[in-house]
């Protein structure tokens, strides 16, 4: 039986991988700290899960229209004026099945067969596997510091060609927790801004940027680039329901309507109860956002500090999301023992049972990522863990 050419264009996910195999170590009955996975560790707001109770008592449990219901939509709306003083129709908006289904729709619907998509690194390791399904390249473009992962205008500009169909900026960023300020961000629109190229803004992680940090939100700075800017969010993050599977892309109708007749051939409509809870989520009382953010920042600079006293550890601050994406190259040999970032997280979750996750699918093998989606008790044993692991593996002489 032979399989279709696509499926060998495309990896498994790194980051689903370790939580895979933490989850296998724990069936063994072996305590696993997980700095790897990707998802709040808080709870579900009371308000957000009372609504899918009152769906489910109110019998939504039917099919949906397929771009999600006229609540959700409405809901949508609103938070996109509350949130990012924008003013957008239901025709404009859609959900989907998760923010990694709205993206990989929208490759769908924008890419063709050879078309050339631009990737600041370090990236989220899905870009370059969903745009190869969509027939696209992702050119990844490393910024000048690769220490401070942020992309400067000529970076970008160097980048371009006629054969970029469009840019993706994730702020802040997974790995890396880059953000950029509306100052950073009119810099790299203002070349945008003179290539016709879609501008796909994934903005997942816009509510968790900490210690003051102001964050630059595309058509805020550019209005003018509104007919080819795309946004991409979920509730996964800001609302800790990453398991609702609700995401939403926002656009031009031309857009959306392609979007919606993929989607209807594809999953159909979300989880009608799930898109009952998003509403809430999105709509309903907000109290519990800034609470949670609050704690993020905590353990953000508790983190970092931490790392930052490991002996040749280097590691920037984020600005937002929650992730840290340390530099391990001090530990990685050429021989014996871990060569890359990968091997490292291979050697840390088998020596001291702590996953974190390798950089070479973020763009960076000699990184790793470590997710501070986790208690501070946690974090703290966690990283004692790497400290001491790290100490008797010893740096590169």
């Amino acid at each position: 039986m032979q399989l279709s050419e696509r499926v060998k264009w495309v990896k498994p996910s790194a980051t689903l991988a370790v939580t895979e195999k933490a989850a296998a170590l724990r069936r063994q009955g072996i305590e696993v700290i997980d700095l790897g996975a990707g998802e709040p560790d808080f709870d579900t707001p009371e308000n957000i899960k009372e609504a899918a109770r009152r769906a489910l008592a109110r019998g939504e449990t039917k099919y949906t229209p397929v771009g999600g219901t006229d609540e959700l939509k409405s809901a949508i709306v609103t938070k996109l004026a509350r949130d990012n003083g924008l003013q957008y129709g239901k025709t404009e908006v859609m959900a989907n099945c998760g923010g990694k289904h709205a993206l990989f729709v929208l490759f769908q619907a924008l890419f063709n067969e050879g078309d050339e998509v631009l990737v600041p690194a370090p990236y989220w390791v899905s870009y370059p596997d969903m745009l190869a399904l969509a027939g696209a390249r992702a050119r990844i473009v490393f910024p000048q510091d690769r220490e401070n992962f942020k992309l400067r205008p000529e970076d970008l500009e160097a980048a371009l060609t006629p054969r970029t169909k469009a840019v993706i900026l994730n702020s802040p960023s997974n790995p890396a927790g880059v953000a950029y300020s509306p100052q950073e961000l009119d810099a790299l629109l203002e070349v945008l801004g003179k290539h016709e190229c879609w501008i796909i803004s994934d903005d997942v992680y816009e509510k968790m940027v900490y210690g003051g940090f102001v964050l630059g939100q595309v058509l805020k700075v550019r209005p003018e680039l509104r007919p080819r800017t795309v946004i991409c969010n979920s509730v996964s993050k800001t609302y800790a329901m990453t398991g609702w599977r609700i995401g939403y892309t926002v656009g031009p109708a031309e857009v959306i309507k392609a979007m919606t007749t993929i989607q209807g051939q594809m999953t159909s409509n979300p989880s009608s109860v799930a898109q009952a809870a998003a509403a809430e989520a999105l709509a309903g009382n907000q109290d519990s956002v800034p609470r949670m953010m609050e704690e993020f920042g905590k353990r953000r600079d508790f983190v970092v500090a931490r790392l930052r006293a490991i002996p040749h550890i280097r590691c920037n601050e984020p600005q937002g999301a929650f992730y840290v994406f340390p530099n391990v190259s001090a530990y990685l040999r050429k021989s014996q023992g871990p060569k890359t970032g990968d091997e490292l997280a291979a050697y840390l979750i088998e020596k001291v049972h702590v996953a974190v996750v390798g950089g070479t699918d973020f763009g960076y093998p000699d990184h790793i990522r470590i997710s501070y989606a986790n208690s501070l008790e946690n974090l703290d044993e966690g990283l004692r863990r790497i400290a001491s692991a790290l100490a008797e593996l010893g740096p590169v002489a």
